[in-house]
């Protein structure tokens, strides 16, 4: 999408639980509930509504690159269907000079390395497991971040297709122990922590959160970052809370949500989430400042599979807008 100020966003594809959330009377919710022409629907990556195009021949496929700080990052492209999908999705993500041009504008890299061939591939849709049989090229990653990357950039590729719940990388048909520096894949692996911050302590829960990355003045992306809380539960309620808090310090990334805006409360009925917030500066915010709003909200409770839909309200007023939600597109 090409702002105003010329910069292109690539849409998708948090430390404590600080702000006091208010939750809303019951009249509000019971009220919103019959409008349905203001909401802000959550459409998830994995969902035939945002993969399947009315392009004849073409589906909308989300890959995992890398930025130049190593933060996984998720793009949606259009790329033409033909059997084998997912295989043909992967070998779109192999490092080449070709894959570097193409990705050159964004700043982002390749996770899989130069030279790698994908020798199989198989899912078995009762279980959910995708075998995916590489080249040794596959182990030339230059260092262990590289190497974490390759894996979970694999992995999380894999899983936007509905079939696929976990996967086990084969290098020259064979489930090694590790790769070349450690990286553990002597089992089938899910999805888990992309790009945490911080550790994880036993007992405690984490969300992901959706904060910006940029890696030069041209171009921002949403980065989907995990972050332990002292919530006992995983909820909307402090996800929304870090997000509104803006990023950790010293992680490199920064919030779209201006300093100004703060949050009233948060519900969940019947499948939406109802989003109050503040903004002392409404009366002169530009539409992208809203839509970036919007984006940030939408994108950090899509992870939630309760919710199907958004509703953002200002001091309790609705406001008139409908934003599908889902990957960095390029």
């Amino acid at each position: 999408m090409v702002k105003v100020n010329r910069r292109i966003i690539l849409f998708g594809l948090i430390v404590v639980l600080g702000l006091t959330v208010l939750t809303f009377g019951k009249n509000l919710i019971e009220n919103r509930l019959s409008a349905k022409d203001d909401e802000i629907e959550i459409i998830r990556s994995d969902e035939n509504e945002v993969v399947l195009t009315e392009e004849e021949g073409i589906r909308k496929t989300v890959m995992y690159f890398k930025d130049a700080d190593g933060y996984l990052v998720p793009v949606m492209k259009r790329i033409p269907w033909e059997e084998g999908i997912a295989k043909v999705t992967l070998n779109n993500m192999v490092d080449s000079a070709e894959l570097r041009e193409m990705l050159s504008p964004t700043g982002l890299l390749p996770v899989i390395p130069a030279g790698t061939e994908i020798l199989g591939m198989s899912i078995n849709e009762d279980t959910g497991l995708c075998k995916i049989d590489f080249s040794e090229n596959v182990l030339n990653n230059q260092s262990e971040k590289d190497e974490e990357s390759f894996i979970k950039g694999v992995v999380y590729t894999l899983t936007e297709f509905p079939a696929i719940s976990e996967v086990q990388i084969l290098v020259g048909g064979k489930a090694l122990p590790s790769m070349t520096y450690g990286g553990n894949i002597s089992q089938p692996l899910a999805r888990e922590n992309i790009n945490l911050v911080g550790s994880l302590e036993e007992g405690r829960s984490k969300v992901v959160v959706y904060y910006k990355g940029m890696n030069n003045e041209e171009y921002e992306y949403f980065v989907p970052v995990t972050i332990p809380t002292l919530a006992p539960v995983a909820n909307v309620y402090s996800a929304l809370d870090l997000l509104f808090d803006g990023p950790p310090v010293d992680i490199g990334l920064f919030s779209d949500i201006p300093k100004d805006v703060m949050l009233h409360g948060v519900e969940v009925k019947d499948g939406t989430a109802y989003v109050d917030i503040s903004y002392d500066n409404m009366d002169t915010a530009s539409d992208d400042t809203f839509s970036d709003i919007i984006k940030n909200i939408g994108l950090t409770l899509s992870q939630f599979s309760e919710i199907e839909t958004v509703e953002l309200l200002i001091d309790g007023e609705i406001i008139n807008t409908t934003i599908p939600v889902f990957a960095n597109e390029y």
